[in-house]
């Protein structure tokens, strides 16, 4: 979860970089930012993105004094905070008012009654929690084979996750596709890149990096970079998305 106070105009726009999580922007802020797709799609205001959203880079944020809370969810728990599963949106994005209505703007009010960072993240935690134990989540099998790739950081395969779980490579396929919104092959290389992506801003070199994370060498992991993101290697550890990470992402739970 993070808190997003930026004053004046984003002139460039905010690169979205692909992550392994559902995306839900809640703003408050006076005036709506936009976010606009490689398709040129606008959405205005509170978003929700799928896992992946921003693949290629294309999609950047504008908009002037932005405030927002953001929270990350785990494919395995977003459907049932959201009411869609991850599926529905296969790495694009919808506003927050097509899912909650009414509800999405009332919750934007009272992030901009809270005074402080805190109060804010604690009605965002309490507002998850909630919505989280009103519906069910997805299948064991697919939670555990979700689990399985996060804990490798991407670099178990597909043929022996289905082993592990006594199903076919068939089942599997189409079972955490169907719930998780990615196939196990993408969700796999999603979770390598952001292991990578987070390795590079902490100063570790791409041949390092490249080698610990599992890329054939460092020319595989730049492609790889390039085809997530449009930039090389160095250019994306400058960018504001990913540069605060893990300074302004606090963990919870």
């Amino acid at each position: 979860m993070a808190g997003f106070g930026v004053p004046g105009s984003l002139a460039e726009g905010l690169r979205i970089i692909p992550h392994p999580a559902m995306m839900v922007a809640v703003e408050f802020s006076a005036t709506a930012s936009v976010a606009v797709d490689g398709g040129g799609r606008r959405q205005r205001g509170s978003l929700v993105a799928g896992p992946g959203f921003g693949y290629g880079g294309a999609v950047r944020v504008w908009g002037e004094n932005v405030e927002c809370v953001q929270i990350r969810l785990s494919p395995v728990i977003a459907g049932a905070v959201l009411g869609m599963p991850p599926s529905e949106l296969d790495g694009t994005m919808t506003t927050l008012a097509n899912l909650w209505g009414a509800e999405a703007s009332r919750i934007a009010e009272r992030l901009s009654e809270a005074p402080t960072w805190e109060q804010r993240f604690a009605l965002a935690d309490a507002l998850v929690v909630r919505r989280r134990s009103t519906a069910a989540s997805v299948d064991p099998e697919v939670t555990w084979a979700w689990n399985r790739i996060v804990r490798s950081r991407g670099r178990v395969r597909v043929e022996r996750l289905a082993s592990e779980l006594g199903w076919s490579r068939k089942r599997l396929w189409s079972r955490f596709g169907s719930q998780i919104g990615l196939t196990p092959k993408r969700a796999a290389r999603l979770v390598r890149f952001d292991h990578a992506a987070h390795r590079l801003v902490a100063g570790h070199d791409p041949a390092t990096v490249a080698a610990e994370v599992g890329f054939a060498d460092q020319s595989h992991l730049h492609r790889d970079i390039v085809a997530f993101t449009a930039a090389t290697p160095s250019a994306m550890t400058g960018e504001p998305f990913l540069t605060i990470d893990d300074k302004a992402w606090p963990v919870r739970g």
